[in-house]
């Protein structure tokens, strides 16, 4: 009767643990969602302003995420996001980064 002891993990998609993590789940669909935002925009060069901000507030957001997250589905999520957010951060910065002809030259 060893199964009747382990946890039931197969429930819901984020949380694995049986519990709600409304702020995790929560960052981890906005890091989601940022990073497609930046690693679709920058493919185009003339989106690297989009692609800079959405890769830089992807990471922050994606780095705070990991930092509180508590099951192993929020982390796998959460690095997905996080790389391609910094995919298109690193292209978006390489194409004219954040203030590129908007400040200054």
């Amino acid at each position: 009767m060893a199964q009747a002891l382990r946890p039931n993990t197969v429930g819901g998609l984020f949380a694995t643990d049986g519990k709600p993590h409304p702020l995790q789940d929560t960052l981890l669909a906005v890091t989601l969602v940022l990073g497609i935002t930046a690693f679709v925009s920058s493919m185009f060069h003339n989106l690297h302003l989009l692609s800079s901000w959405a890769g830089l507030i992807g990471l922050a957001t994606g780095a705070y995420g990991q930092w509180i997250s508590e099951t192993t589905r929020e982390r796998f999520g959460l690095i997905l996001g996080l790389g391609a957010a910094g995919v298109g951060f690193f292209l978006g910065m390489a194409h004219g980064g954040l203030f590129g002809g908007v400040i200054g030259g």
